[in-house]
């Protein structure tokens, strides 16, 4: 119970930070008051929680608003994707009518639950006794709605997945799988709740397995909604890193060129206590320190070619032109006035922007090594 409730708290968190950006957005609005029902009704539905909302408000009191609960997640489940039709206008009234049916089944089993004795509505799905007729009611009309919603949800999202691309696909593919195995498991209960009902026990080890193949589905739906969230975020991550690393890098040829040209040195955009951990002034950073990088070494490119070089291209390997830099920066200090224009020697020190970095990374470290 307590890895289902961290796995639908981490759910929970991303889609209520993904909500606070786009507070509008209707199907996303669904989906995370459908997860924030579902991990309500943990709590309630544990030994501590239950017990202490059945003090207050009475034995079975804790069951009814786990079952409560879990139907309005499911309603809110059914909205996402009815919200997410391309006719708006007909998902908000299949939504209207929804809300109906889930009202009356809520009334349904709270009158059920109402109607008998506490002793006897106290005690787990395992434990009740199913031949009180609205026992069976209880148990089976919420079982058979969650089996409508889940079994709708599974198809529609089955049929996004078949239309999406990896690695969305394989997000919707995840919840489609998990979608399903809740319908099934909520169907194999619907039947538990039948052969009980007729007097028949039904063995124990099946109920276990189909409680485990409830809990495994939970967190398969949960990991899918998910997916391509979490592997967005780990591919800004991976990247934040590398510009961190690489504007760390870069600090010995930075150092160098701005110590010569200072008036290259942009000013940053906001304080730098602010920007040294936020992605957003990592990136910032990062950029800006190339392209003082990229300024330097035109301002610096008539100390460094020789009178066999191009005007335009200096061909020597990364020690050698951080010797060069060495040497130039010397002239500089001592007021060498420039012997000719300067060239775009930056934009050719690589034929693109990857290896252009690449390789005032290389100089920036040969620089560090000779020092």
């Amino acid at each position: 119970m307590e890895l289902l409730l961290l796995g639908l708290l981490a759910a929970l968190v991303w889609k209520l930070y993904q909500w606070r950006r786009s507070p509008h957005d209707a199907p996303l609005r669904s989906v995370t008051l459908c997860l924030l029902c579902a991990a309500l009704s943990y709590p309630v539905a544990m030994p501590g929680g239950a017990s202490g909302v059945d003090t207050v408000a009475g034995h079975g009191a804790a069951k009814l608003i786990q079952n409560v609960l879990l139907l309005i997640a499911m309603y809110f489940l059914m909205c996402f994707y009815l919200y997410s039709t391309a006719d708006e206008e007909a998902g908000r009234r299949r939504a209207r009518k929804e809300a109906v049916v889930v009202g009356v089944v809520v009334v349904a089993i709270t009158v059920a639950a109402v109607s008998v004795p506490n002793e006897v509505f106290a005690g787990s799905f395992s434990t009740a006794d199913m031949t009180i007729p609205q026992i069976a009611f209880f148990y089976g009309g919420a079982g058979l709605y969650l089996m409508y919603v889940l079994a709708l949800a599974c198809r529609w999202t089955r049929r996004y997945a078949r239309m999406s691309r990896r690695p969305h696909s394989t997000g919707l593919w995840m919840t489609a799988v998990g979608l399903g195995a809740m319908a099934v498991a909520c169907a194999i209960r619907a039947v538990i709740v039948a052969v009980r009902w007729a007097g028949v026990e039904v063995p124990k080890p099946l109920m276990a397995a189909v409680a485990f193949l409830l809990v495994a589905s939970i967190l398969t739906f949960a990991g899918g909604i998910t997916y391509s969230g979490a592997r967005a975020r780990i591919a800004s991550l991976r990247l934040w890193l590398q510009h961190r690393r690489d504007h760390r890098r870069l600090a010995p040829l930075w150092e160098l060129l701005a110590e010569a040209y200072p008036d290259n040195v942009l000013r940053p955009a906001s304080p730098a206590a602010l920007d040294r951990w936020r992605a957003r002034g990592v990136h910032r950073r990062y950029h800006r320190r190339i392209v003082e990088c990229r300024d330097g070494l035109v301002d610096i490119s008539p100390y460094l070619l020789g009178d066999g070089d191009s005007s335009a291209v200096l061909n020597v390997d990364s020690a050698e032109l951080a010797a060069r830099l060495r040497r130039a920066s010397a002239r500089i200090d001592k007021g060498v006035p420039a012997p000719r224009r300067p060239v775009p020697l930056a934009m050719a020190l690589g034929s693109d922007r990857k290896s252009d970095v690449k390789q005032l990374i290389a100089v920036s470290d040969a620089l560090r090594q000779a020092a």
